[in-house]
């Protein structure tokens, strides 16, 4: 056995049997291993910032890491926007990196690169395996380090004659580290400030919007008179009817000090204080008042649902179920809004759909139109490196269990990681990609006004995406998605039920 095939071997023992790929020379003995090994099933990507995008998308829909082929330091390189983002989603990916022979490195080759110092400024843990007798216990380490909560990107190394030499050993799966529970003096904090404060405000992040964590925090706010808010951006939220109407912090500075200004006590739960997404003149860091007193329920590593079950018995709030608010929406016609889009959105997703969001500046207020949609899952770009949310759509629908996925999609951004179209043909995924085709950076141009800067002809002109427009549809079709252009929430709603009734992929461009 080669120390590829024990890598193999290792990873799918561990529980690690999707690999998402764009492999190089030097990762040849580990694709050689995957033909030979049943067990994994490799999904390739056409660029790596595709790759680690779909790994993210997989981790908060399977909840399971898979691992990564990234070619040399390069191509890992190639991949850490969308690694950025996982880390903030803190979501869980082993990488394995491909690199030169431990013998051919002195000589400088062309691709020779410091990888581990690429991977350590997105990873929690970095190893080069260094012989092919270590590489299954360091992969073993690696998917330890991966489901470590609340999940962690692990990067292993893995030079090529480390892979081809024979000498490979298969490691045991080692055992998950157990999840921490919430400190007992945190939680009688909580609920001590619950009982005597007012004004009070529990924020909730990570795995405290999952419907369970969801409703011992609703049993505390409506026992205590608090407040519940979300994050700004967040990893996975389930949401839809039986859920928590939950509105998110707002993006921009002045809505969001509005929204928090009455805060005195905020408690966090897997969350942070929320802070501005950037600096700018005149305007504070901080969202919340300077006065407020900010208490820690959990971090972002201990159990929330188990933390706020607890404060919920400590408060002795009743059990009681989230009311129904109504009726779903109903589909909107004419021409494009947000608030219409949502609605259509609202009114035509299917049952346990994934919501795969990074529609940017025009989906800001899509979730108060979609409260009352059916169960779904809601999946937001966390880290604000665009170019999410195409790679998301992917590997949640490989994580996904066949349920349907709408990408709600900024045309944009969408160039970034459009190869991911093409995946979603092979792969033929079911995924309903709406791009929001405004043919502009419309987020910049909002953003030259907060920082009061006064933008001319040169300045606009390289916010403009119109010049020459991008052809979406003939874009997608020449990946092998099928697409169609709307212009008019009515034909939005037609292509979206009919794309819902078939099997695989398909793109609509909405002009908007």
């Amino acid at each position: 056995m080669n120390g590829a095939e024990s890598l193999v071997h290792t990873l799918i023992g561990s529980g690690v049997d999707v690999c998402f790929s764009n492999p190089g020379t030097s990762e040849m003995h580990f694709v050689a291993a995957l033909d030979r090994i049943p067990g994994m099933r490799c999904v390739l990507g056409l660029q790596e910032n595709v790759v680690t995008g779909m790994a993210d998308g997989y981790w908060r829909m399977a909840e399971k890491p898979a691992c990564t082929l990234l070619h040399c330091g390069p191509g890992l390189a190639n991949g850490l926007a969308n690694l950025h983002n996982a880390r903030r989603a803190r979501s869980g990916i082993v990488n394995i990196t491909g690199d030169h022979a431990t013998y051919h490195r002195p000589y400088d080759a062309p691709l020779t690169a410091d990888t581990e110092g690429f991977a350590r400024g997105v990873s929690a843990w970095v190893r080069t395996s260094t012989d092919s007798t270590k590489v299954g216990a360091d992969a073993a380490v690696a998917v330890q380090a991966a489901r470590t909560s609340p999940g962690q990107i692990a990067t292993l190394i893995l030079p090529a004659d480390t892979a081809w030499n024979d000498g490979g050993v298969v490691a045991p799966a080692l055992p998950v580290p157990a999840v921490p529970e919430a400190d007992p003096h945190a939680i009688r904090n909580a609920a001590r400030i619950l009982r005597e404060k007012k004004n009070v405000l529990i924020l909730l992040g990570g795995p405290s919007l999952r419907e369970g964590a969801q409703l011992h925090a609703y049993r505390i706010a409506e026992a205590t008179g608090a407040r519940l808010m979300a994050e700004g951006s967040n990893g996975r939220t389930q949401r839809g009817r039986g859920r928590i109407a939950l509105e998110r912090v707002p993006y921009y500075v002045d809505q969001a000090v509005d929204a928090l200004k009455w805060v005195e006590h905020l408690i966090l739960v897997n969350a942070k204080a929320p802070v501005g997404f950037f600096g700018y003149p005149g305007k504070p860091s901080l969202h919340y008042p300077a006065n407020a007193e900010v208490h820690v329920l959990t971090r972002y590593e201990q159990n929330a649902e188990v933390a706020l079950a607890a404060l919920a018995a400590e408060l002795n709030a009743p059990a009681i179920g989230i009311p129904d608010r109504g009726q779903r929406p109903e589909v909107v016609r004419g021409a494009p809004t947000p608030e219409g889009l949502a609605r259509v959105l609202g009114a035509l997703m299917p049952e346990d759909a994934i919501i795969a969001d990074e529609s940017v500046s025009y989906g800001r207020g899509f979730f108060p139109e979609t409260h009352n949609a059916p169960p779904h899952d809601w999946l937001q770009i966390t880290g604000g490196a665009i170019g999410c949310g195409m790679p998301l759509a992917t590997g949640a629908a490989v994580g996904g269990g066949g349920r349907r996925v709408i990408n709600m999609q900024a045309d944009g951004s969408a160039m970034y990681t459009v190869q991911s179209l093409w995946t979603q043909a092979r792969e033929k995924l079911p995924v309903t990609t709406v791009i929001i085709s405004n043919r502009k950076y419309a987020i910049l141009l909002g953003e030259y006004r907060n920082v009061g800067a006064n933008p001319g002809r040169t300045a606009m002109d390289m916010m403009d995406l119109g010049n020459p427009d991008i052809g979406w549809v003939k874009m997608a079709e020449s990946m092998g998605v099928e697409a169609a252009q709307a212009t008019t929430l009515d034909q939005v709603a037609d292509m979206m039920s009919q794309s819902f009734a078939r099997p695989g992929p398909f793109l609509i461009e909405l002009v908007v």
